[in-house]
């Protein structure tokens, strides 16, 4: 199976994980649409909606640009509705717009706390929400969220309380609809890598450059998120995936390639967060 002629709903996707997920997709064919905010070029952060649409249409893909919010209700529905219209229906869709503060609760500012909430779990909630109707037409549909799996150990819970409950509420709900929605065939999954990733979000909050030299690129979970939406849906859902467990499951032996720093001996590289 292949992803030509699917139809990919994706949240964010300018850059980093998203587009390198987006990109991979577009190998195939496959129509993507991003809902993002990056109508024009921030100062630190690097592409736009406009400049990740061209890059998809590059590697072989259809894009759909569609500037707006995960936290917006009617630019939700305004982003299914042109989807469905540009491209027939939506296979799948791909929670990727995510917001980190790793603060203490006693430092983590309120409205840090209520955007990590409103993007992360929220958006990934209602996004998925307003795709099911079409989701349930597609012949193999799909949801993935960036999420970890759900790991309670004390390290995890109380090292950045605020954070956790973000993106532990993103897996629960897209368990959730796995089990709801399994009877219609819709799969819902949550995807994790067990090292840091080299994208802006690792740069900015966890260690800059340093951080950075020891990461993996985007595209090994570009590789495993492939993986994943070309699975049956119906035999393949209500799981919380790691990219390593996925990739080796796929074949893959040698994950050197993937290093941000090419030489890089794996047990050098930073592992990521929630997982033991």
């Amino acid at each position: 199976m292949t992803l030509a002629g699917k139809t990919i709903l994706m949240s964010g996707g300018s850059r980093g994980i998203g587009l390198s997920i987006a990109l991979r997709a577009a190998r195939d064919g496959a129509n993507i649409a991003l809902l993002a905010k990056t109508d024009t070029p921030h100062p630190k952060l690097e592409g736009t909606v406009h400049s990740a649409a061209e890059q998809i249409r590059a590697a072989g893909g259809n894009a759909l640009p569609i500037v707006g919010d995960v936290r917006d209700d009617g630019d939700i529905t305004e982003a299914v509705m042109k989807t469905q219209g540009e491209f027939g229906g939506i296979d799948i869709v791909v929670n990727n717009a995510s917001v980190i503060d790793l603060s203490g609760s006693l430092d983590l500012a309120t409205k840090k706390y209520d955007l990590m909430q409103d993007v992360n779990v929220r958006g990934a909630f209602m996004l998925s929400r307003a795709a099911l109707p079409i989701l349930k037409d597609a012949a193999n549909p799909h949801i993935l969220s960036l999420s970890p799996p759900l790991n309670l150990s004390p390290k995890w819970l109380g090292a950045h309380t605020g954070y956790t409950l973000a993106k532990y509420g993103m897996t629960m709900a897209t368990l959730g609809m796995a089990a709801e929605f399994a009877k219609d065939g819709v799969a819902a999954n949550t995807l994790w890598p067990q090292t840091t990733i080299a994208t802006a979000a690792v740069q900015f909050a966890l260690g800059g450059d340093r951080m950075m030299k020891v990461s993996r690129t985007p595209e090994v979970y570009a590789d495993a998120a492939y993986e994943v939406l070309c699975k049956p849906a119906r035999e393949y859902t209500g799981q919380t995936l790691i990219v390593e467990d996925v990739l080796r499951d796929a074949g893959v032996t040698d994950f050197s390639g993937y290093a941000a720093t090419p030489g890089t001996p794996d047990t050098e590289l930073f592992p990521d967060i929630f997982l033991d």
